[in-house]
């Protein structure tokens, strides 16, 4: 999901004066939209799927990198200990 500068750089006027089309160009292209006012950045906006997309890697990401961690610190369990404790043969 890159942003493109040239596209997807959006005034708040715009959203003010037709919400359903900036939202609906959101969803479209699948980027998120910059909305600017006097020049600067103020938020995003995001078509839902898209940002239910986003954290949900996030969270994946986040939960692998907690579990490269909790290997290197030496936090594991033996793969027999994990079933019993799951209940699993």
């Amino acid at each position: 999901m890159q942003v493109k500068f040239s596209e997807d750089v959006i005034p708040l006027s715009d959203l003010k004066i037709n919400p359903g089309k900036v939202i609906g160009r959101a969803q479209d292209t699948h980027r998120p939209l910059l909305l600017t006012s006097r020049g600067r950045g103020i938020a995003v906006v995001q078509g839902l799927e898209d940002y239910e997309k986003t954290a949900e890697e996030l969270r994946f990401v986040k939960a692998v990198a907690q579990g490269l961690i909790d290997f290197r610190e030496g936090n594991t369990v033996s793969l027999e200990d994990a079933k019993a404790t799951l209940g699993i043969k």
